[in-house]
């Protein structure tokens, strides 16, 4: 039997009145057509932002896996990968700025769909507010190094410095922001492109130097098999890393109102940012295990000395002291860019919840000149200063806690998004071969891979020796933070069913199958 949905009001639809009648999605005001194919895959390069990722993640990985690290980074891609066709289809059918959210309130209902919008909101917060540290710190490391003055330098070590010169970033990152997707577009594409020819050149001097360092070794093609990794813990430690190296790709997701051709560009310029990472990422960890290993000497990638901030410590011995600075000019635009690319995910979600009244009218406020969500880019500007500012002075180990608690957030909402796909084209399915394996087989897949990462980091975070340390009441304090957040999302997500029941009912966003729409 056909079901019939509440029409929206006119005005009220994403590709006009045929898509409104069938999905029920609004119009959020937003500027249409400003982003094309490859600005949006730039967007979605600058959010993961790989020059950061590499220069923390390659040495801890390395730790966790050994010679086995580009394995890793091939396996981190996969669900990533899995995922993304997942977000592709969805966004086939319904290309709206709400992504995770208005997909999985469609499949699921809205209770479901309100919890995974709540976990991309706060993981983005997380994010930002470590992307800002990070860029903070770069920014007087590098000032030192320019100046020659490690008093300089020190700056960075002073609370109060760090702080006001970690708001002032977050400013101006949401200043960009709100000014609109031009605005972005424009920086993205400079900082973008300097990080990529940064990495080109590290790559192309670390191979030169390979054999040069005492820790040097030949490539192998045995760093390809993940099946070598020693132990099932090191391989899902390992996998837990690569993930958070990839996540932030779906930002690009998040523009599709604003994008050209809103329904198949976003798709493929996720695609396109998905093979860019995974190249930059394995040439960057090949060229720089053949240069100095992977042990925890020396200069070794696993050396716990130098393991969170790898380029720091190969600046010098592998690009020389004129080039090496680059390195540090790469990981402070890294983090740049990444923090201004970030607001535009956590923006659009607020305002297309708050658009389908799963949160506060008063965040649908689009900017009539700019043509953005002004008052929700704000929010999260204002929200991730608060954040950081409170968690600095309260505990470093809270802070430090508090991303360690990021990847549950990640893997709850695109787990919840692959399976939103299966589910919601489950009418389809078997239709053709591509249906089965793009809408279900693949997504399902990558779900449960997402999944199992969820619960094995929810077991490890238990042990109060994951993270900083911090324990209360015996239990880590990760775990702590990690599931304390999900439960915070409960109590808002009640506290908003009283104040808006119809969304909660199913009356302003409802569940249904293609096979349920009225296409006539």
């Amino acid at each position: 039997m056909t079901q019939v949905e509440a029409r929206p009001q006119a005005g009220d639809t994403v590709r006009g009145v045929d898509a409104g009648d069938r999905h029920g999605v609004r119009r959020k005001g937003l500027g249409g057509n400003s982003v094309g194919l490859m600005g949006s895959a730039v967007i979605g390069v600058s959010t993961v932002a790989p020059v950061y990722c590499l220069t923390s993640t390659l040495g801890s990985t390395a730790g966790e896996v050994g010679l086995q690290m580009p394995a890793i980074f091939l396996a981190g891609f996969l669900p990533m990968l899995l995922v993304a066709f997942a977000y592709r289809e969805l966004n086939k059918a319904m290309p709206d700025c709400g992504t995770s959210f208005t997909w999985t309130v469609k499949a699921f209902g809205p209770r479901i769909g309100w919890m995974c919008g709540w976990g991309l909101v706060i993981a983005t917060i997380i994010v930002l507010s470590n992307l800002a540290g990070v860029a903070t710190s770069y920014f007087w490391l590098l000032a030192g190094e320019l100046t020659g003055s490690e008093s300089v330098a020190a700056l960075d070590d002073n609370k109060a410095v760090h702080i006001v010169t970690c708001l002032a970033l977050i400013a101006v990152a949401t200043a960009i922001s709100y000014r609109g997707m031009t605005a972005t577009k424009g920086v993205q594409y400079a900082l973008v492109g300097l990080q990529l020819l940064v990495l080109a050149i590290f790559v192309a001097m670390a191979l030169t130097k390979a054999g040069s360092f005492e820790t040097s070794i030949d490539f192998s093609w045995s760093w390809m098999n993940p099946f070598a990794v020693q132990s099932f813990a090191a391989f899902t430690a390992g996998l837990s890393l690569s993930i958070f190296m990839y996540w932030g790709w779906d930002a690009c997701m998040a523009t599709n109102e604003e994008t050209v051709g809103s329904e198949k560009t976003p798709g493929r310029a996720a695609l396109i940012a998905m093979v860019v990472l995974v190249g930059s990422y394995l040439a960057t960890g090949i060229a720089a295990q053949m240069a100095v290993g992977s042990g925890d000497k020396g200069l070794g990638l696993a050396n716990p000395e130098t393991s969170d901030n790898v380029f720091a410590a190969l600046a010098g011995p592998v690009m020389g002291p004129a080039l090496g600075i680059l390195l540090f000019v790469a990981v402070l635009a890294s983090a740049a860019a990444s923090l201004q690319t970030t607001f535009i995910p956590v923006a659009r979600t607020v305002l297309a919840m708050s658009t389908y009244e799963a949160l506060p009218h008063s965040f649908t406020k689009v900017h009539p000149r700019f043509k953005t969500p002004g008052k929700a880019t704000i929010v999260a500007g204002v929200a991730t200063g608060v954040f950081y500012t409170v968690m600095t002075l309260v505990s470093e180990n809270v802070l430090v806690d508090t991303i360690y608690a990021l990847g549950l957030m990640i893997c709850f909402y695109y787990a919840l998004t692959a399976f939103a796909c299966a589910w919601y084209f489950r009418a389809e399915l078997f239709r053709s071969f591509r249906d089965f394996a793009y809408k279900g087989l693949l997504p399902v897949l990558g779900g449960l891979m997402l999944t199992a990462v969820f619960g094995k980091t929810l077991y490890d975070m238990w042990d109060p020796a994951y993270g900083s340390g911090s324990a209360v009441l015996g239990v880590g304090s990760v775990f702590i933070i990690g599931v304390g957040l999900l439960l915070l999302g409960v109590v808002i997500m009640l506290v908003m069913q009283r104040r808006s029941p119809a969304f909660f009912r199913g009356e302003i966003l409802t569940k249904e199958t293609p096979s349920l729409v009225v296409t006539d």
